[in-house]
């Protein structure tokens, strides 16, 4: 039988989710606020149908952060979204069925039209379960964004929230205040800009984003996003002062400081198969996978599957977790450390 997904938002992320969707076999149906937004959905086969399907096994939310929690409270089935804020609309969905989400991906052109089934190869993918979600919704919805190429990665959703704000959301805000005063200044001096070399051009790349969804993020992420900006004045203002003493002993530290922790960011995502299997006895409780998986991303190891074994008998169960071998002792450390009893074994 094929399975069925919907889609409500059928932009940039939307349209790649129903190109990812159609690619491995599923009937999508999607619909948008703006009519001629998913009519080009359907022509460029993001999507089989526009409109509701009552029969969808599981509904992706891809409208703007503002709107998810009102559209979230109305679908059936499995539910998920891909806003960049969490904390406050996982807190507005009482649902059990809904899983919170967001890729960490996007592509320089906006709208449907921008879309790629393979948008989300390689990138990170956030969940953000909590206690009350139901363990089948929660397998479900990370089987299927695994499906498509992407590494998930599971944290609370305030933690969520707190990261973002340093990785993305400050750093945009901080990109379009850099833009907007070199804008201003090349008033005044015609030059400024055709001196712009690649240091400017990539530092404020992202200014060009699509600025419609940024207000929503600012207020729904209002606390997170003022503490790192405070931070980053703080940052700043320090390094004003080494710049105005010559202090060029703290210059040289502070951007030495600086150099080698951009060298060791990760890259993108690289699957392997030196494989271990984790098998963890669970009880049937709400938040036991959630506590689990998001541990494993604290942790930083990556589960690239699981599966839910449950007991013919009683209230309990096993989870099967397939993750990174050399990073099972570390893992296993973290789960007895929260009483679990995990054993592992290798798959070689």
């Amino acid at each position: 039988m094929t399975r069925r997904a919907q889609l409500v938002g059928t932009g940039l992320i939307g349209g790649s989710i129903g190109l990812a969707l159609r690619t491995a076999g599923w009937h999508v149906t999607g619909s948008d606020r703006n009519g001629a937004s998913a009519a080009r959905a359907l022509e460029l086969g993001a999507i089989d149908a526009v409109g509701d399907d009552a029969d969808a096994e599981l509904t992706f939310v891809a409208t703007p952060v503002g709107t998810v929690a009102d559209v979230a409270r109305g679908r059936s089935g499995v539910v998920t979204d891909v806003g960049s804020v969490k904390a406050s609309i996982v807190a507005a969905v009482a649902n059990p069925q809904f899983v919170g989400g967001h890729p960490m991906a996007g592509s320089e052109q906006e709208g449907v039209d921008g879309s790629r089934a393979d948008l989300f190869q390689g990138a990170v993918w956030v969940l953000t379960p909590v206690a009350t979600t139901d363990h089948a919704a929660h397998a479900l919805v990370r089987s299927v964004v695994s499906s498509f190429g992407a590494e998930v990665v599971e944290l609370p959703p305030e933690r969520h929230d707190a990261l973002v704000a340093v990785v993305s959301h400050v750093p945009h805000l901080t990109a379009a205040s850099l833009m907007r005063l070199a804008a201003e200044r090349s008033e005044e001096h015609a030059a400024l800009l055709r001196l712009a070399a690649g240091g400017f051009r990539d530092m404020t790349r992202i200014a060009a984003g699509h600025p419609g969804i940024w207000p929503d993020i600012c207020i729904e992420n209002q606390g997170a996003i003022t503490e790192v900006l405070d931070l980053l004045i703080g940052e700043l203002t320090a390094m004003r002062h080494r710049v105005e003493t010559a202090d060029r002993a703290g210059l040289l530290d502070a951007l030495s400081r600086a150099r080698s922790a951009r060298l060791n960011l990760p890259g993108r995502v690289a699957a392997t198969a030196e494989v271990a299997e984790v098998r963890v006895p669970v009880p049937d409780r709400p938040g036991v996978l959630a506590e689990i998986t998001t541990l494993a991303s604290e942790l930083g190891v990556n589960i690239h599957d699981l599966e839910i074994a449950h007991s013919s008998e009683g209230d309990a169960g096993v989870l099967l977790l397939l993750v990174d071998a050399t990073l099972v002792e570390r893992f296993i450390g973290g789960l007895v450390a929260r009483t679990y009893k995990a054993t592992a074994r290798s798959l070689e």
